[in-house]
């Protein structure tokens, strides 16, 4: 029998209409399936995008243990003192805290590690809390604090800094042996770093401070850059050290310039700050406390730059390899990988940019600071 195109596609047509309502079509069994599935891959992407999160804030805090890598649950490192005051000193390892999981004892006490943060608890672990009363709005209000000893450990950040002090005191005493040795001419592997430090003194110190006075400053000048840079170079490492992306670091170094430049200034300094010379008497009341100002503004300046731009380098890099885990496939990994190679391959000039640029700022600060005025031949 042979059967018309025209009745042949209505019988398809009506066969198309009523396919969905065939069993094999779609089961509410592989319906839940596939719900199932899909739950449980956004899990899964919620806990790896959360571990993600834990590692990179693990990574910009400092520690109490050095902590190189971990295998199998195992962290592989070595442990680092302990040093509190808490009614007296107590010293003991941190590997009592077994990275955070255990109540460590010293003396009857007892305390628990929380984010890299010592807090004073029972023998069950629970922090221990004093309460505190507060007047707001008109109300008297009971808050409760977390006990925190005074901590004087000696921290991931804190070791790095040793050991970058006593790599710049051999490398540099070494130096300047080579030099008496050899008539003026080094030697030695302290060699390679001569170059930067004629640079330091004829691009830096010289034009910004003065010939006069630049000499003071040197040793400084040379200290400051040098540190910043080995610290930055040492954050660039798999070790997961971030001591210049340490705002209290950056505090440290920021006061140290403060200070110098302050004590060392002359009098024209302060009296271009307190009385500006050749300024209507008006001017002078308005700009006496603006430039004061200036005064705190400047070492500000200096903290949050160093501080802002190795944080942020860090946080970029570890999120973009954090990516890697995300994605789960060659061309995303790829990616990540291809982005986190260049962000480090910038951080490697960033680390001796932002050294280069506190050495600047610090002789430029130093140069005002003593600078002589001669009001008679400018006016």
């Amino acid at each position: 029998m042979v059967i018309s195109h025209k009745p042949l596609k209505i019988i398809l047509a009506i066969l198309i209409a009523f396919l969905p309502s065939f069993g094999f079509s779609n089961t509410p069994i592989n319906a839940t399936q596939t719900t199932d599935s899909k739950e449980v891959v956004v899990d899964e992407k919620s806990e790896v995008k959360a571990e993600i999160l834990e590692v990179i804030n693990h990574h910009v805090l400092d520690g109490h243990d050095f902590s190189l890598f971990e295998y199998e649950g195992k962290h592989i490192g070595f442990s680092l003192p302990i040093i509190l005051w808490d009614n007296g000193v107590h010293f003991f390892s941190s590997s009592k805290f077994h990275h955070g999981e255990a109540v460590a004892e010293s003396n009857g006490n007892y305390y628990v590690l929380h984010h890299e943060k010592i807090y004073k608890s029972d023998a069950a672990g629970k922090v221990l809390v004093v309460e505190a009363k507060e007047i707001k709005d008109g109300k008297e209000v009971v808050t409760e604090k977390e006990l925190q000893p005074i901590d004087l450990s000696i921290t991931k950040g804190v070791l790095t800094i040793m050991i970058v002090a006593l790599l710049m005191f051999f490398i540099f005493t070494s130096l300047a042996r080579s030099y008496a040795k050899n008539g003026g001419i080094s030697s030695g592997f302290g060699r390679l770093f001569e170059p930067i430090v004629i640079y330091i003194r004829d691009e830096i110190a010289i034009p910004n401070i003065g010939e006069k006075h630049y000499k003071k400053y040197m040793s400084y000048l040379l200290t400051i850059f040098f540190f910043i840079w080995f610290l930055n170079i040492f954050g660039l490492t798999p070790l997961g050290i971030n001591v210049t992306g340490n705002i209290a670091i950056t505090f440290g170094l920021a006061v140290v310039t403060f200070i110098i430049t302050n004590v060392t200034a002359n009098k024209n300094y302060w009296g271009h700050i307190f009385w500006m010379p050749g300024v209507p008497l008006p001017m002078k009341i308005i700009l006496a406390p603006i430039e004061l100002l200036g005064v705190f503004i400047k070492p500000f300046s200096l903290m949050i730059r160093l501080y802002a731009n190795i944080f942020a380098g860090h946080i970029v890099l570890m999120s973009l390899i954090g990516l890697m885990f995300i994605f789960k496939n060659w061309l995303g990994s790829s990616l990540s990988f291809m982005l986190s190679f260049a962000i480090s391959t910038i951080e490697i000039l960033v680390a001796l940019l932002q050294a280069y640029i506190f050495t600047m700022l610090s002789a430029l600060y130093f140069g005002s600071a003593v600078e002589e005025h001669h009001h008679e031949e400018a006016h």
